[in-house]
């Protein structure tokens, strides 16, 4: 990889793109989601209520929780507050892994903006999770969608998905019983779903069988790992046998995903399998998760210097739009062959636009010359 001097002024710009863009991504219709819920609909409720409040929207909108943040404009709050607002008054779907996302924002924004009614909403969830989610044997939460059962599975989107929320909760209500309940997911997740070979997690494990499916180590569910670990660390206080080891998980990753990474510093979809495309979302999770590991001082600094060679890629397939080129759409489990991976569509995403957001930012934090402000 040749070398890349960072233009903050570039990356403040394209974070704008990305800002610019993101009702537009947010509000799009995903006909073919929408079409296979007319068939699979396991709750049977009005399926116009999972139109915008899924996954998708859910990465998308704690991406730009984090920009609001970041820049305390009230135009960023005021695009999450219109979105939770409208679709309270559409009403919520069904409770599962996926329909949770929406709520770590959620919780954020409820807490930032001492909003009681989006608070109740987000501890009535969170209650359900204690009570009544779907478990697997062990006691792991079992990747139950919108469409699909799954049953005894463990998939590795549910710490971002679902867990994160979880422990939120627990940090904004005191209630520890819910931090130590998130704490044993990662736990039990990690048991299942890392590769020891590798450093590397496969995408998911089911009780029936006892087994990794076709052993994919699929991209963007390795990426919401080198994340989710980051995140809940800057979350959580955890005790340091905890700690430690949720750091030497991290650390066996990020060692990994360095000797996988492209000439061009992008990783595959497949991430040990070149013949599979590059794919953005899980390159800007990747580098994200590294350079906040990295700043929160529990990766090595070398780590940082695949996370930088990743900025150039990422901006090269962002649009004069703001849009994130080279995503990878929603993908299922590949249940018993690795080339399923390598025939999901591309298509633009909220949670590209997010991953890719929460990169520019993380990028913002390295030592700088002379820019203007967002």
């Amino acid at each position: 990889m040749g070398s890349f001097k960072i233009n903050k002024n570039q990356i403040f710009r394209t974070i704008e793109l990305y800002a610019e863009s993101f009702e537009s991504v947010l509000y799009e219709t995903d006909s073919k989601f929408l079409e296979g819920m007319e068939n699979r609909n396991l709750a049977g409720d009005d399926i116009n209520r999972y139109k915008f409040w899924e996954w998708t929207q859910g990465v998308g909108l704690f991406g730009f929780w984090k920009l609001y943040c970041y820049t305390n404009k009230e135009k960023y709050l005021n695009i999450l507050l219109k979105y939770y607002d409208r679709q309270i008054s559409i009403g919520l779907p069904a409770r599962n892994v996926n329909t949770t996302t929406p709520l770590l924002a959620m919780s954020y924004v409820a807490e930032n903006q001492n909003r009681e009614d989006y608070m109740k909403i987000c501890r009535e969830w969170a209650d359900w999770m204690m009570q009544s989610f779907p478990r697997t044997r062990g006691g792991g939460f079992q990747h139950m969608t919108s469409d699909t059962v799954n049953d005894q599975e463990l998939w590795d989107d549910t710490l971002f998905m679902a867990v994160l929320f979880l422990a939120n909760m627990g940090r904004i209500l005191k209630r520890q019983e819910y931090i130590e309940e998130a704490k044993y997911q990662f736990l039990i997740h990690i048991k299942y779903l890392a590769d020891n070979k590798t450093g590397l997690w496969f995408h998911g494990w089911t009780f029936h069988g006892n087994h990794n499916f076709a052993k994919g180590l699929w991209g963007r569910g390795n990426c919401w790992v080198t994340a989710a670990i980051p995140e809940f660390l800057d979350m959580i206080e955890c005790e340091d046998g905890l700690r430690r080891y949720l750091i030497e998980t991290l650390a066996c990753q990020a060692e990994a995903l360095k000797k996988y990474q492209t000439a061009n510093g992008m990783w595959h979809t497949l991430v040990d399998d070149p013949k599979s495309y590059v794919e953005a979302s899980a390159t800007c999770g990747f580098a994200y998760g590294i350079l906040k590991g990295v700043h929160m001082g529990i990766l090595d600094p070398s780590d940082k210097v695949c996370a930088i060679n990743a900025v150039k890629p990422i901006l090269d397939l962002t649009d004069e739009q703001g849009i994130l080129h080279q995503v990878s759409y929603g993908t299922p489990m590949g249940r018993s062959d690795k080339e399923f991976y390598k025939n999901i569509e591309l298509k633009s995403m909220p949670y590209g636009q997010a991953l890719a957001i929460l990169f520019m930012l993380e990028v913002l934090k390295e030592e700088d010359t002379d820019v203007k402000p967002l």
